[in-house]
């Protein structure tokens, strides 16, 4: 079966209150599979926009990264996120 990856860029626009953000998905990731494979760190942008933070989470199938993504567990992770950040997300199907 083919993994499924959240593939995001995120430019924070409160830094003190996105703090509540981090860790607040750890339930639906738990649930659903997620894994990190990159968070923030050193990014190189050659084409494109520039993000403050550029993050890879894995996931074990392309339906367990879309059903996380729409779940009751993650609904109040995106609230703050979206309150606290401008993103791009791509849901993404591996090879």
């Amino acid at each position: 079966m083919k993994k499924g990856y959240w593939i995001a860029m995120v430019s924070i626009t409160d830094p003190e209150a996105f703090k509540a953000y981090v860790g607040a998905y750890d339930e639906a990731f738990r649930k659903f599979g997620g894994r990190f494979l990159a968070s923030s760190g050193e990014a190189l942008f050659p084409e494109g926009f520039p993000a403050e933070r550029t993050v890879i989470v894995e996931f074990g199938s392309l339906a367990d990264a879309v059903a996380c993504y729409h779940s009751l567990e993650y609904k109040a992770a995106l609230e703050l996120r979206r309150a606290t950040a401008t993103s791009h997300l791509a849901i993404v199907e591996g090879l």
